[in-house]
């Protein structure tokens, strides 16, 4: 933005302040390049404690089948009512969605609603407008004459796939981990996930890097291109419900600290203008959601810590929070953990799953349209296409579906279940362009045990077991798996309805330790860590599969990197 539009804005906001009306910049005027979308915030009645206001919006990019307009007051002002929108409040952020009759928005059209609302003191129209996360009122973009111009962070829409024509931030942390291996240096280039799994992750542990150090050496490995930082958001309250290896600091009802001591600097920092060059990716609170599914009473599979986290709604309450306070940047995009296809792509998971995940992306203050697609195989070793079967095949006369490694699934991978759940989550509400990211740090399955063909046809569990792709002892193993390889490398786009595969769990970085070990982190001891341990209901009682002197959760075990490497698939 050029310095004449910057001024010429500011006067704008002067005389709105003076009138108590947000007025609308429209393209084609003066000087002002044209707008993704402009706000009209009308304050229509005023009275001591108390006034009504009436909102138009404009679209003036790509039509739009839902919306959703956020701002944040500077003030006490609350909303109390609301008509033609669904209007809610989080502390000072607002947010108004369409109601089912109105979210068509056409390319240059507009669309109507109001509000009432109480205040005490000054009543300030808000300053900032986002639609869909894309601030309106402002171009967003750069002046050709001046590319250095400070005021303007650049920027401004979202793109439909971050990973599209973009680099990947490579830790400098991890790589540093990989190149000192023997052979590590073959793969200490990729890419990887930064966890900030606690409060002191955003500052940085033990004198390591904190979130602003990531982001600031992103700057540098950017250069003049797209750049991607991928972030995971790992610190709920009674985080890991059904496992020990990942429980985290926070306990079961500490949403209150969750909210305004990890997310809330965590949003201030992303939304520095600093970083909004960068393409910031966000996984979401993995092993949550699904787990308010499958892992809850009556069934089997459930554990009181489950119980207790589905009857409190704080899962439910902090993805709801995250999304909407981390997907208000134009630059940040949410994928939310969506388990695997071992783990939900059974009928009643599959999608009672999506419900859960709309139902929190609708909460504290979110829409659907914070939610820009979702994450599978996070840190687990689901293989990414079986190859030499599929769901519809027969062998001895059984289905597939009725071996015991499949038992029933309605997926025998990643792909085919990350597709499905994905169009799943499209009939229910969300939007049609949300896209999908595959893990594959860990699911090569390569060396001397990979299959070369099908297994043969006597019987149905020799057909799966001997042309199966994944070698784990079962599916729901997911600790420190004896056998598995690196997988596909990350690539952006790779199939339809995939934005991308990407190695968001680092490779040798341990899944959680194979006996007790004393620690201040939180992280409890869980048995599927242990390779003695015979199991439990959630893998069918079988052997755990996990590797032998395991360190704590997300602690380096060079053991289990050498053994990702060796087998590998593609091979390095």
């Amino acid at each position: 933005m050029s310095r004449t539009r910057t001024a010429l804005l500011a006067a704008l906001a002067l005389v709105a302040g003076a009138s108590g009306t947000a007025l609308a910049v429209t393209p084609g005027d003066a000087g002002i390049a044209a707008v993704p979308c402009t706000v009209d915030y009308k304050v229509q009645n005023q009275w001591d404690t108390g006034f009504t206001a009436a909102v138009t919006i404009t679209n003036n990019t790509t039509a739009k089948s839902s919306w959703s307009l956020k701002w944040a007051y500077a003030g006490n002002q609350k909303v109390t009512s609301g008509w033609n929108a669904k209007v809610s409040q989080s502390g000072t952020a607002v947010t108004a969605a369409n109601e089912s009759y109105n979210g068509t928005l056409a390319t240059g059209g507009s669309v109507s609603f109001g509000f009432q609302g109480t205040y005490s003191g000054t009543n300030a129209v808000p300053a900032t407008f986002t639609l869909d996360g894309v601030t309106c009122n402002v171009d967003g973009g750069t002046d050709p004459t001046d590319p250095t111009d400070p005021t303007d962070p650049g920027g401004g829409t979202k793109v439909d796939n971050p990973y599209s024509g973009a680099k990947v931030y490579v830790n400098p942390e991890w790589s540093a981990k990989a190149a000192a291996e023997p052979g590590g240096s073959r793969i200490s280039n990729q890419p990887t996930g930064v966890w900030l799994d606690r409060i002191a992750a955003i500052n940085g542990v033990n004198g390591g890097m904190g979130l602003r150090a990531h982001l600031d050496k992103a700057l540098e490995q950017k250069g003049s291109g797209e750049l991607v930082v991928q972030l995971v958001i790992y610190n709920l309250p009674g985080r890991d419900c059904a496992a020990l290896a990942s429980n985290g600091e926070l306990g079961a009802t500490e949403i209150d600290k969750y909210k305004t001591q990890y997310i809330d600097p965590i949003a201030a920092i992303l939304a520095d203008p600093k970083y909004a060059s960068l393409r910031i990716v966000n996984t979401i609170e993995i092993d949550s959601l699904p787990n308010l599914v499958t892992n809850v009473s009556p069934r089997a599979t459930a554990t009181a810590n489950c119980d207790t986290m589905k009857a409190n709604g704080n899962y439910i309450k902090g993805v709801g929070y995250a999304l909407n306070k981390l997907g208000d940047a134009p630059n940040v995009y949410n994928y939310v953990d969506a388990g695997h296809h071992g783990w939900i792509g059974w009928d009643d998971n599959f999608s009672a799953s999506v419900q859960t995940i709309k139902q929190a992306a609708t909460a504290e203050g979110a829409t659907v349209n914070d939610v820009q697609g979702f994450i599978t195989n996070t840190a687990n070793y689901s293989a990414l296409k079986e190859q030499y079967f599929t769901i519809n095949d027969s062998a001895g006369g059984k289905s597939v579906r009725e071996s015991k490694w499949v038992d029933w699934n309605r997926y025998t991978d990643e792909l085919s279940f990350a597709q499905a759940f994905r169009q799943e989550a499209v009939n229910q509400g969300f939007a049609s362009g949300v896209g999908m990211l595959i893990d594959t740090s860990r699911n090569g399955w390569g060396g001397t045990a990979r299959p070369t063909g099908p297994g043969a046809t006597t019987d149905v569990d020799t057909y799966v077991n001997g042309g199966r792709i994944d070698r784990r002892i079962h599916v729901g193993n997911w600790c420190n798996q004896s056998g598995a390889g690196l997988g596909e490398r990350p690539q952006a786009s790779p199939a339809a309805g995939i934005d991308a595969y990407v190695w968001i769990k680092p490779p040798g970085e341990s899944d959680g330790s194979s006996s007790a070990i004393a620690n201040d982190e939180g992280k409890g001891f869980d048995r599927m860590c242990d390779p003695t341990y015979t199991g439990n209901p959630r893998n069918n009682n079988n052997m755990s599969g996990a590797l032998p002197n395991a360190p704590l959760s997300g602690h380096w075990f060079s053991a289990q990197f050498q053994e990702l490497m060796k087998n590998a698939y593609p091979a390095l």
